[in-house]
């Protein structure tokens, strides 16, 4: 539905180092890299990270990052705790958005409500 993102980050460096360790299991990465501006993806950039505003204050935004498998969700929530994030829900099923809904949520370094859910039934591959 989106074709990119952006959000906006206190400590671009700590949030860039973030992202560099938790996108890698779901098979993105840095493809472009403007210094402070880096965009993520696959083949182009779907996911920017930039410095915020340091007048404006922060909102938190909910992400939610695609995964091919459940053991993918699984490698994302590994990362992201071998990372120091915030873990708000481990890896499960959540039956009540359908009953395939495999999804794990944390928090970035500012805060942000980060996910990976796959949607397929199967399980294990």
């Amino acid at each position: 539905m989106f074709d990119h993102i952006s959000i906006q980050a206190q400590d671009p460096s700590a949030s860039a180092a973030f992202y560099d360790t938790v996108l890698a299991p779901l098979g993105a990465g840095r493809v472009l890299d403007f210094g402070e501006v880096i965009g993520y993806g696959s083949a182009g950039p779907a996911f920017w990270l930039g410095p915020a505003d340091a007048a404006a204050e922060a909102r938190e935004v909910h992400i939610a990052f695609a995964a091919a498998d459940r053991r993918t969700v699984d490698a994302f929530h590994e990362a992201a705790v071998k990372a120091g994030a915030v873990v708000l829900h481990s890896p499960r099923l959540w039956p009540e958005y359908h009953e395939s809904y495999y999804g794990a949520f944390v928090r970035d370094p500012d805060g942000n409500n980060v996910e990976a859910v796959c949607h397929r039934p199967d399980w294990p591959e």
